[in-house]
């Protein structure tokens, strides 16, 4: 289906549209792939670490449409990763997430619907799922406006996919933890019962491809992984350190969840599972809610949600033979020289 065709990916230099890009540089897929992005310097630096004709370079920001429309004309997909991330910037700073997180992504949806792109996917998070703090609000309405666009639009499919921390990522507490053992300090956990779950940027790759080649108007889809504490966690990451590090109890942060939801009991009840991933179809209610009044879900409250608490729980053997398959820990824990792909 991508033979011959043209992908954009928004965010391109960032951690998951790097390997995307990895993915499709190691296949015959795409005849060209486009990056857009506000910061020349990534794109700089990946320009000349890849050194790769297939690939065009756009500088932009998707909170400008004049910016962003004008890259989709030609393109068949795009993979849409544009995203204020970090949980403190967008609590101090809850206007710019609506700028990017929202408007950003009505934006490329808009300008995809114009130029006939096939199939947009829009990154979300599990912060989305009951949201607590400002970018997980912002990710929820980015939800709601991909898919109340995927009804408007006729010749493009607009779905999303939703993910949890991905392991070793930028801002991740995995090189945080590599980092501080280097230089002999604690690791500091805020909770050591919180969990996450484990999901490496290769699960979140084959997500974005299974969600490509599957999606409906509006779909949602979500990648199973396994879980594992925080302490767990840490303890894993020292022992395949081989050194004696303490472990330092911080207390949770503002703003921070005790577990990951992938999916509400509210989106479970019309789950469809798929062997590794969960399809949330769309809410494809019209405007007259009449009849929503006097008919409900019967069974809801015999649903759970999807959720890092009630998941596969790993020990730390299992935690350890997940880390192990990361270049990150190959390389700066195990000694390993690897030929790493720029991210």
């Amino acid at each position: 289906m991508f033979s011959n065709k043209v992908l954009l990916i928004t965010g391109g230099t960032g951690s998951f549209g790097s390997a995307v890009l990895e993915r499709f540089l190691s296949t015959e897929h795409f005849s060209e792939i486009r990056i857009f992005s506000r910061d020349e310097k990534k794109q700089d630096e990946m320009r000349n670490a890849l050194k790769n004709q297939k690939i065009r370079y756009y500088i932009g920001d998707v909170r400008d449409f004049n910016s962003i429309e004008p890259v989709t004309r030609g393109v068949d997909y795009i993979f849409h990763a544009a995203a204020l991330k970090q949980v403190p910037s967008c609590e101090f700073f809850p206007m710019e997430a609506v700028k990017t997180n929202v408007e950003g992504t009505f934006n490329v949806i808009k300008a995809a619907g114009i130029n006939g792109v096939k199939k947009v996917i829009c990154l979300s998070t599990d912060k989305a799922a009951y949201p607590i703090n400002a970018m997980g609000i912002s990710k929820a309405m980015m939800e709601k406006v991909a898919i109340a666009e995927s009804r408007n639009l006729s010749n493009t499919v607009v779905c999303l996919t939703r993910y949890g921390n991905v392991m070793a990522s930028r801002g991740s507490v995995i090189p945080l933890f590599i980092s501080q053992i280097k230089k002999n300090l604690p690791l500091t956990v805020t909770d050591p019962n919180m969990t996450r779950f484990l999901m490496s940027l290769n699960d979140a790759v084959d997500l974005v491809l299974f969600a490509f080649e599957n999606a409906n108007p509006g779909d949602l889809f979500v990648h199973k992984a396994p879980s594992a504490t925080i302490s767990d966690l840490a303890k894993a990451i020292i022992e395949l350190a081989g050194k004696e590090v303490p472990i330092q109890i911080i207390g949770t942060r503002h703003g921070e969840k005790l577990y990951e939801t992938l999916c509400t009991r509210e989106e479970m009840a019309k789950s469809e599972d798929m062997g590794k991933f969960y399809r949330i179809p769309a809410d494809n209610r019209d405007l007259n809610y009449a009849i929503y009044f006097y008919k409900g879900e019967q069974n809801l409250s015999k649903i759970s949600d999807y959720h890092s608490h009630n998941a596969e729980r790993l020990d730390v053997e299992g935690i350890k033979k997940l880390l192990i398959k990361l270049p990150i820990i190959r390389k700066e824990l195990l000694g390993h020289e690897i030929k790493e792909f720029y991210v």
